[in-house]
């Protein structure tokens, strides 16, 4: 009768723990990136990098494919790389699927955004997305980050979040992406929403005046990695990262008032299942939150 009695509780005991593996499974708790519902990146089309962008700087620092649909940008001593949209706008989807260098990486910032500072410097907007290089054996950081009427007179006002990705970003491509409209902009990692950042009630918090498209490879060395400790190691170089898959669509800045913006889900805002995804990369993933971090003026933060 005992042993029927401890042979009954282990089998209970498997059974609990066999329904706890399949629940975690099934939510992702087992590390696997839980479906958002809705896939974005799928219903805009790619397009050649010449019909979107032109080189902005560091020419001889990028190459094209044959079918001109993927870009190639490297680092060395001498120089980096970036490119522009030709067009501005005033919203939209913006993506690109990026595989970043291996290695010893640190200060090495590899960065699709939105900005408007050749417009107004010193007082612009932008929509970040960097990855940030590192050292072996420690993982990169996507950061994402908005400034509004940005960085004058001295004062940086950003609005970071970063990420410890649950992926390797050197092993293969995967698709970030930033989709800016009149509510809300989302950040993106392969149609995951790491971060949703809504428009406020508080002026000048939002950013709402046209921007262009970006890509580049930097130095950052005085941030980058680990607050600055580590700097970039041009005994490594080149360092190279790839763009491809390269997608753009919403108003630019001078369509008609009749241009929709591209919305989050079918419904307008983010629908149930991609904020458990959300929720799920927060979690999992997230390493800094600027309106977790108390050592900054919370003045600054009306949103927080």
């Amino acid at each position: 009768m005992i042993l029927e009695q401890k042979q009954a509780a282990n089998n209970g005991r498997l059974v609990t723990t066999n329904n706890l593996l399949l629940l975690l499974l099934i939510v992702g708790g087992a590390g696997a990136q839980p479906s958002p519902g809705y896939y974005p990146s799928r219903r805009m089309r790619s397009m050649a990098f010449g019909e979107g962008y032109n080189n902005l700087w560091g020419a001889q620092h990028q190459t094209l494919s044959p079918d001109q649909k993927a870009l190639t940008v490297w680092m060395d001593r001498s120089s980096g790389s970036g490119f522009k949209s030709k067009r501005s706008y005033r919203n939209g989807y913006f993506g690109a699927s990026i595989k970043v260098p291996s290695g010893y990486t640190a200060g090495v910032n590899t960065a699709f955004y939105l900005s408007n500072n050749e417009l107004y410097p010193g007082q612009h907007d932008e929509i970040d997305i960097e990855l940030l290089g590192t050292v072996p054996g420690e993982p990169w950081t996507l950061q994402t980050n908005v400034y509004v009427h940005g960085t004058g007179d001295g004062r940086i006002i950003g609005r970071e979040m970063r990420f410890h990705l649950w992926f390797d970003p050197t092993a293969d491509f995967h698709h970030y992406a930033i989709l800016w409209n009149p509510d809300q902009i989302v950040f993106l990692v392969d149609d995951v929403p790491v971060r949703r950042y809504p428009r406020g009630g508080a002026l000048g918090t939002y950013p709402d005046r046209q921007m262009w498209v970006y890509g580049s490879i930097w130095d950052a060395s005085d941030w980058a990695t680990d607050g600055g400790r580590f700097k970039s190691d041009y005994r490594y170089q080149p360092f190279v990262s790839r763009y491809q898959d390269l997608k753009i669509a919403g108003c630019e800045a001078d369509a008609p008032a009749s241009c929709r913006p591209v919305p989050a889900s079918p419904s307008g805002g983010l629908s149930a299942q991609q904020n458990a995804a959300m929720s799920w990369a927060q979690k999992r993933s997230m390493v800094y939150y600027y309106c977790q971090d108390y050592s900054r003026n919370h003045a600054n933060y009306p949103e927080c």
